[in-house]
C-alpha cells in the first residue's frame, strides 16, 4: 500500500497554486509574452493591457484607486518600500539628513513579522527613532498605548492587521482614525490578511498597506503595495532605480503571468469568502476541541475570537517541541514563522505574548486553508495526541531517573 499524502496545515507559511490562477496565468507563459512596458507593438499592448486590468481589478478589491496600487516582489519588499520610502521622502536618510529634526519617529508593535522589525531596525542605526508596543496576554495592543506612543515628532506606524502566528486581529479602523487624526502616516502588513478578510483602505484609514499573493493560493514572487495617492497623500522615495516603472517607486520589467495570477487569486478569495471563512472556523474549532478534550493542559495562544478563521496556535506543557515537530512528519505544521525557522530563538511572538522560552517551544502552530478536510483535521488530531502522549511520558521517564 502507497503512504498516505501528508497533510498540509501551513497555510500561513504558504498556499499551493490554485489551478483555476494557473489557467489565468498560462496565455501569459505562453503566447502573450510580451513586455508591458513595450509600447509599440501589439505584444506590448497585450501584456499591458493584462496588467492594467489586474491593477484595476485588485484596487477595488481593497477599496482603492488603479493609481494607489504599487506591484512588488511580495510583502516584505513592500514593507521595505513604505518604511524605508517614508523615511527617504521625510529626508532622514542619506546625505544632508537631520535625524533628529521634524519628524524621525516610527511607532510598531513587538510582535510584528520580521519583515518590518528588521527595516525598522535598520533604519534605527541610521538615527530613525523607534517605538515597539507591547500586547496583552491575548496578543492585542492597547489602543491607549497607541495613542500614548504618537507624538509631533511621529512619522509613521506600522501595525500588522492580522498576526502571523497566532491570527489575532488588531483594532486596524482605531489605529488609522488615530493617525489620521495626528497627521501620521499607518502602514499595515496585510500579508495574512487580504483574501481571508474585508478590507477596505478608506474605511481603515490605511495610506500604506502590503500584500502578499502566495498566501492566497496565488504564485510566489509577487505583491503590492498600496500607496495612497489621495489628500492625505503617502510621500515615499524609492529603494532602487532604472527605469521608472511603477510610479517610480518599483523599477523593473513587470512579472505579467504573476501579476495576471495574483489578480485572479484574490477574485477567487473575495468570491468564496464567505463561504470558506464558516467552513474554516468549523474545522478549527473542531480541532481545537478534540484537542481540547485529550490534552487537559492543552494552552490557546492569541485571543479565542478575534483570530483568523484557520488558524490555531498551541501550546503543549512538557513536551519538546522539536522532538513533537519530527514525530509529525507526515503532518506539515510549524513552531512559528516560516520566514524564522532558522532562528534557534523562540518564537518573539509568543514570548511577547508571556510565554516562558520551554512553553513557546513546545507551541506549534495550524494554519487550515481551502484543501482542508474534516478527515484531515481528524487525522491530525488523532496524530498530535499520539506524539504529545508519548511526549509527556518521555518527559516523566527522564524525570524519574533524575
Amino acid at each position: 500500500m502507497a503512504p498516505r499524502r501528508p497533510i498540509y496545515l501551513d497555510h500561513h507559511a504558504t498556499t499551493p497554486l490554485d489551478p483555476r490562477v494557473l489557467e489565468a496565468m498560462m496565455p501569459f507563459l505562453t503566447d502573450d509574452f510580451g513586455n508591458a512596458a513595450s509600447t509599440t507593438h501589439v505584444f506590448g499592448w497585450r501584456a499591458e493591457a493584462a496588467v492594467e486590468e489586474s491593477r484595476e481589478r485588485i484596487a477595488s478589491a481593497i477599496g482603492a484607486r488603479p493609481k494607489d496600487i504599487v506591484f512588488t516582489s511580495g510583502a516584505t519588499e513592500s514593507n521595505n518600500i513604505a518604511m524605508i520610502g517614508a523615511a527617504r521622502a521625510a529626508g532622514l536618510l542619506g546625505a544632508g539628513a537631520t535625524p533628529r529634526a521634524g519628524r524621525n519617529h516610527m511607532v510598531t508593535l513587538v510582535t510584528e513579522h520580521r519583515a518590518v522589525l528588521d527595516p525598522l531596525a535598520w533604519l534605527e542605526t541610521q538615527g530613525v527613532t523607534i517605538t515597539r508596543l507591547g500586547v496583552d496576554a491575548e496578543g492585542l495592543v492597547d489602543l491607549q498605548a497607541v495613542e500614548d506612543a504618537i507624538s509631533e515628532r511621529t512619522l509613521l506606524v506600522s501595525v500588522m492587521m492580522a498576526n502571523n502566528e497566532i491570527g489575532v486581529l488588531q483594532d486596524i479602523a482605531g489605529i488609522g482614525a488615530l493617525c489620521r487624526q495626528r497627521g501620521v502616516l499607518f502602514h499595515s502588513d496585510a500579508a495574512q490578511a487580504v483574501g481571508r478578510l474585508s478590507v477596505d483602505v478608506e474605511a481603515l484609514q490605511v495610506d500604506l498597506l502590503s500584500v502578499s499573493f502566495h498566501k492566497m493560493y496565488g504564485p510566489k514572487g509577487v505583491g503590492v503595495l498600496y500607496a495612497r495617492t489621495r489628500k492625505p497623500r503617502a510621500r515615499l522615495a524609492p529603494l532602487f532605480h532604472g527605469g521608472g516603472h511603477e510610479r517610480g517607486l518599483r523599477s523593473g520589467t513587470l512579472a505579467v503571468p504573476l501579476v495576471v495570477g495574483g489578480a485572479a487569486a484574490l477574485d477567487l478569495c473575495l468570491a468564496e469568502q464567505e463561504v470558506e471563512t464558516k467552513r474554516l472556523q468549523d474545522l478549527r474549532d473542531r480541532l481545537w476541541h478534540r484537542l481540547e478534550a485529550e490534552l487537559p493542559e492543552v494552552r490557546l495562544n492569541g485571543h479565542r475570537d478575534r483570530r483568523l478563521a484557520g488558524n490555531l496556535n498551541v501550546s503543549f506543557p512538557g513536551v519538546d517541541g522539536a522532538r513533537l515537530l519530527l514525530a509529525l512528519s507526515d503532518i506539515a505544521v510549524s513552531s512559528g514563522s516560516a520566514c524564522s525557522s532558522a532562528d534557534p530563538q523562540p518564537s518573539h511572538v509568543l514570548s511577547a505574548l508571556g510565554l516562558s522560552e520551554a512553553l513557546s517551544r513546545a507551541s506549534l502552530r495550524f494554519g487550515l486553508g481551502r484543501g482542508t478536510t474534516p478527515e484531515d483535521v481528524d487525522r491530525a488530531a488523532e496524530r498530535l495526541i499520539e506524539e504529545v502522549r508519548k511526549g509527556e511520558m518521555q518527559a516523566a521517564a527522564g524525570a524519574g531517573t533524575e
